[in-house]
């Protein structure tokens, strides 16, 4: 599957009349038969493919219905398949269900009576993804920064269109850049004021066609005060918390002692993190969600399960562990290219190649 930043495919979108539409659609819950009902569905099949794309998500007037044109054709190609009456029928409620109701949760904007429309969304707990993405301004020039389908994922399921998002290692913006993609207002803090000049610039060079709030401020996010940070934009929760922290010692980011990647000891890496971990606590909404991407390490030969113990310190913390995903972990440029050399020192050492990280997903009790 591709997974792109376009969560409403843009491309396949269509601006349909609801006036004609659903009372088509209606009236042929009425059909006799089975060779009625497919001559009706196959006349608005071809009212279907022959709507123009809609330019944009929100430029549609109001009387006019957004979908999805392959999620509609693919329903009308169902209701075609039904080899009876009852079964037609059937998938044509079901079918105006979707285009009358909506049924979404307190969390996200997804409407569940069109669930099926939702193909960019992944459900399983392990994520296959060969490549990242590099639309619009996104860049993989900051090492270590992770790929944008993590953060496109997490927004999309766990957040609504208006909500606030706070990314604690803001990096290069990935997060933010995704935020301000699907409108969501996302504030980062940062340690080293290079990055945060570059995350700025970054997000300045990306649309901001939600008109959201999107920034990034230099800090330590193990002290900063969260409250005050919000209290400046006007508020004092965020309905989802991203950390994509330093692995360790894995990759040395900066020469500033208060840099998890100069932690003197793993311990005192946990600590660091149990502090972020506290602070975001007393900003995130009750019931909301904290996502920390982490994978692990080896120290002297031995596998340090790095992950699960930073998962640890947020279930220290009052977080409920609601899902694990293993996300696969492509080698980097360099690695690619000395492939045998670390399959030799594997064969060797008697052990694995790192290939996976993981996405921890916790909720705040």
């Amino acid at each position: 599957m591709s997974l792109h930043s376009d969560p409403y495919h843009e491309d396949d979108l269509v601006s349909l009349d609801r006036q004609y539409l659903v009372p088509l659609l209606e009236a042929l819950k009425h059909a006799a038969t089975v060779a009625d009902l497919r001559a009706g569905i196959t006349e608005v099949q071809t009212w279907i493919a022959e709507q123009p794309q809609t330019p944009a998500l929100d430029v549609a007037a109001p009387d006019d219905f957004i979908c999805s044109r392959s999620y509609l054709l693919a329903e009308c190609a169902q209701i075609l398949g039904a080899r009876t009456l009852d079964r037609g029928l059937h998938y044509l409620e079901r079918l105006l269900k979707s285009l009358t109701e909506i049924a979404t949760s307190p969390i996200n904007d997804l409407n569940l009576n069109r669930w099926k429309e939702y193909e960019d969304i992944l459900t399983d707990s392990l994520w296959m993804i060969d490549r990242r993405d590099s639309s619009g301004v996104h860049t993989a020039g900051y090492w270590g920064n992770f790929i944008p389908q993590i953060p496109y994922q997490m927004l999309r399921r766990y957040t609504k269109r208006g909500d606030w998002v706070l990314d604690t290692f803001a990096g290069s913006g990935t997060t933010l850049i995704e935020g301000q993609r699907l409108g969501r207002h996302t504030l980062g803090i940062e340690l080293q004021p290079r990055m945060v000049e570059y995350a700025k610039q970054l997000v300045a060079a990306e649309p901001n066609k939600h008109q959201v709030v999107v920034d990034v401020v230099q800090g330590d996010s193990s002290t900063l005060n969260y409250a005050d940070l919000l209290a400046a934009y006007g508020q004092t929760t965020v309905q989802l918390v991203m950390m994509h922290p330093p692995y360790y010692d894995i990759i040395k980011f900066s020469e500033d002692e208060r840099d998890l990647s100069n932690a003197a000891s793993i311990e005192r890496f946990l600590a660091l993190m149990g502090q972020v971990i506290e602070q975001a606590a007393q900003v995130l909404e009750q019931g909301r969600y904290l996502v920390i991407v982490i994978g692990d390490k080896y120290a002297k030969g031995d596998w340090i399960p790095l992950g699960f113990q930073t998962m640890n310190e947020a279930l220290k913390r009052g977080f409920s562990l609601k899902s694990i995903i293993v996300k696969n972990f492509e080698a980097t440029s360099g690695k690619r290219q000395q492939k045998e050399l670390w399959r030799y020192r594997a064969l060797v050492g008697g052990f694995y190649i790192f290939k996976h990280e993981y996405i921890f997903l916790l909720r705040k009790q």
